[in-house]
């Protein structure tokens, strides 16, 4: 036998819940994805010129080091993700007000993953910004192989 309680059924999240969830998600993934992308560039390339250039290996072989140095960048900035969700809720980014079984929903689920995908995404493209800085260095490092 159910009881009232269990009978009674959910609304589902409004479009303002679900709005307030995507940029609850989006924003910290925004930050993180920054960071990841803009360290791994400006330290993977530095790692890749300075092993390539003392080792005198080839370009192939600095871009395969480069891979294995960003599984590795990848980690240290994987332990920055904390202190940016710290600063998301110093930025006044609270909590979405959602019942249990409204957290739970289909929608709230895709509103929370779409969020992450695309403030991620964002994040990784402002973090390339290192890419406007390295153009040089590697012209005059081809021109020396």
């Amino acid at each position: 036998i159910l009881t009232s309680l269990e009978k009674l059924e959910v609304a589902p999240p409004s479009p303002g819940q679900l709005r307030h969830v995507f940029f609850h998600n989006a924003l910290p993934f925004v930050g993180f994805g920054f960071l990841d992308n803009a360290i791994m560039i400006a330290a993977g390339t530095q790692i890749e010129l300075s092993i390539g250039v003392v080792l005198g290996i080839s370009t192939m072989a600095g871009k395969y080091c480069r891979i294995q140095n960003c599984f590795f960048l990848f980690s240290c900035s994987s332990s920055l993700a904390g202190y940016v969700e710290a600063l998301a809720s110093r930025l006044g980014l609270s909590i979405p007000d959602l019942t249990p079984k409204q957290a739970d929903m289909w929608q709230t689920r895709l509103s929370a993953h779409l969020g992450k995908a695309i403030g991620v995404t964002i994040g990784c493209i402002l973090g390339m910004f290192p890419l406007l800085f390295f153009g040089d260095e590697e012209e005059k490092l081809e021109e020396k192989n």
